[in-house]
This record gives C-alpha cells, structure tokens and sequence, in this order.
C-alpha cells in the first residue's frame, strides 16, 4: 500500500471520536467483521489507527478507498452536527448552487453515467485531480475531489465535497473549493446531470441538512390548534379586568403572528444572515453639503449559533415588536441568508429594494 494511502488512512481515523470509530468503519465496509473484532478499541487513538492501517495493508487498500472512508465519516459528523452542533462543530461551510434547464423535459437518472460525464469533463480540464462517489438511500451523491496541479499530485489533505440529489436541480458545495477551480467544478456538473445552467443561491452554512429542508421545503408551517391551559396568577386579581383582557388579547395576537411567520415546528439551522446595504446621502442642490456623490455602504451581520430559532423567540420575549422585519423572516421562503438592499433609483431617499 502507497504511504501516501496509510497516511491519509491514519489521519482519518485520528479525526473520528473515539465511540464513531467502530461505527464508521463497519459502515466503511473494506474490513471484513474478523479484522474488525481484533482491534483494540480500548487503546490510544493514535494505536488504534496504526492497527487500522496495518489491516489495510493487508486488504491493499488504495487512493480510492481512504476516500470512501473520508466520506462515510463526513456524512456522520454532519448527521452529529445537526443533533448536536455545539459538541460536534463542522467547520466545513456549505454554499447552495441551483441548476437550469432551456425547457420542460426530463431525464432518467442513471449514475454509473453522471459519474463517466463528470470524470471525463473534469479530467479532461485538469489531470491531477482524485474523484470519488458515494451514493446514499436519500438520492444523495456525494462526490470528494482532491485537486491537483498540472506538476504536483492531488491534495488527500484539502479537498472539496459536492452533495448532489438526483431528480431535482440542488447542488451543495462546500465552499473551500479553490476560486480557479469551481467553474471546471460547475461545468462538469452542469454536463453531468444534463443542466445548461448553474448559479449560487446566496445561501450558506454548516449544517448541510438544514439547507436542505429549506431548499426542499421540508421545515414545519403546520399551525397550531391546540392551546395549553394557561395557569391562574394569583398576584392579578386585584387587577383592573380591562388591563388583564388588553393584556391576554396582545399576548394571543402575538402567538399567532409568530405562528404565521415561523410556524410551530423547528428552525433549520443557519448560523448567520449578511445584509448589505446601499444608499446615497442626498441634500438641497443649493446648500451643496455634500461634494461627493458616492454610495454609502453599511454590512450588518447576525450570527448566533441558532439563528432562526433566536428570531422565532424575540417578539415573545418581549425584545422585538410583532411582527418581525420580512428582511428577517424571509430567510426560509426565499432560500437566501445573503441579501443586498440598494436605493430604488427616481424616488424618495429611504425606499429600497428589498430582496
């Protein structure tokens, strides 16, 4: 086995936690269940994973294998991060892509032939490159690319992850692809799947599984019918009726305008939402204040580890009025957290398209 391969083996196998270990290699499926059972798990990692190469030596495992084995394991840390992001942080940042047809027809799907169309197209563009494919129950393909130079071998060490579903026109890209790379990347998927057309969504972030239920509308908008029983407060008895009604009918109107906005069920997971902002100061042509005519540009950026789930619960806690700015609750329908707000040209300074 290529040093390189027990290498890259080895390092993969340092990244798993400890419990996973058995877990992703099972799924791996290279060892058989007997090479399995002679591991001892209760060692050092760094052990463990010498004994794995050493098993693998004897499999001869190549370049193509340690790469099925890398993508088994991203598939389970971005299931553990969905579950769980703050004790499994992903750090690798997805970008959605959205791919075009001229017209109506459609195509079978057949991926031994996606993957022949996406080598060729690829290879052809660039030799040093590593492609491998995995294929998973939920029409998932997932593609791990290593790229190289035209004088130097693919990086095992930096490579990008493409998640395709067939039968829809959804790309997900995680955007450590190089900037000279991602067009030879586009191409080879748009000729793949049988696209004439792709574009970026502007719509990022780590949980993979999160972008995928907005762009498949797969979040909850259900409404609720049923109201748990409010508890009797003692302290409001001596309380004028009008206030306590006025009260009761703003909270009621405010449950149900957060019901129509973000629904009853969970949030997909999004970490941050950028806004950019576009205008021009304006003043009487004859005090001429301002000699230059230049846009004044502002970024306003939130972030928090749950975002729309924080934006859910800001009008019932009381920090924000009801209903929230469509520039915040329109993340999910629009399938978009970059947005850009420029001056309508012709009118009144403070009117702006929104997106």
């Amino acid at each position: 086995m290529d040093e390189v391969v027990a290498e890259y083996i080895r390092r993969t196998v340092l990244k798993i936690p400890r419990d996973e270990i058995m877990g992703v290699l099972r799924k791996w499926g290279f060892l058989s269940e007997t090479q399995l059972g002679a591991i001892n798990f209760r060692q050092t990692k760094d052990s463990i994973s010498q004994e794995v190469v050493q098993l693998c030596e004897e499999n001869s495992a190549d370049v193509k294998q340690a790469a099925i084995l890398d993508i088994i394991y991203d598939v389970i840390e971005q299931l553990l991060f969905f579950l769980d992001n703050n004790i499994y942080p992903n750090k690798r940042v997805w970008s959605v892509y959205q791919m075009k047809k001229t017209g109506e027809e459609t195509d079978l799907f057949d991926f031994t032939n996606f993957k022949k169309k996406f080598k060729r197209r690829l290879q052809s563009a660039l030799k040093n490159v590593t492609i491998s494919f995995r294929e998973y129950e939920d029409n998932a393909i997932w593609i791990r690319i290593a790229w190289g130079t035209p004088y130097t071998k693919p990086n095992q060490y930096k490579t990008s992850y493409v998640v395709y579903h067939s039968q829809t026109p959804y790309v997900f890209i995680s955007v450590s692809v190089l900037k000279s790379n991602l067009p030879l990347l586009c191409q080879a998927l748009v000729v793949a799947s049988n696209y004439h057309d792709i574009r970026e969504m502007e719509l990022r972030s780590h949980c993979l599984n999160s972008l995928k239920d907005i762009v498949f509308k797969r979040y909850s908008q259900n409404f609720q019918t049923h109201y748990p029983k409010q508890e009797k407060n003692v302290a409001t008895e001596n309380v004028d009726v009008r206030i306590i009604q006025e009260d009761k009918s703003e909270k009621e109107r405010i449950q149900r305008v957060n019901r129509e906005v973000f629904g009853d069920g969970p949030q997909p997971k999004l970490e941050f939402a950028q806004y950019k902002l576009e205008t021009m100061f304006k003043s009487d042509p004859k005090m001429d204040v301002l000699e230059k005519r230049e846009p004044f540009r502002c970024l306003v950026k939130f972030s928090s580890p749950d975002l729309l789930e924080s934006l859910k619960s800001l009008v019932p806690a009381g920090m924000a009025d009801a209903p929230l700015s469509p520039l915040l609750t329109c993340i999910p329908q629009k399938a978009r957290n970059y947005f850009k707000i420029r001056e309508r040209k012709g009118v009144l300074p403070g009117s702006f398209v929104r997106p």
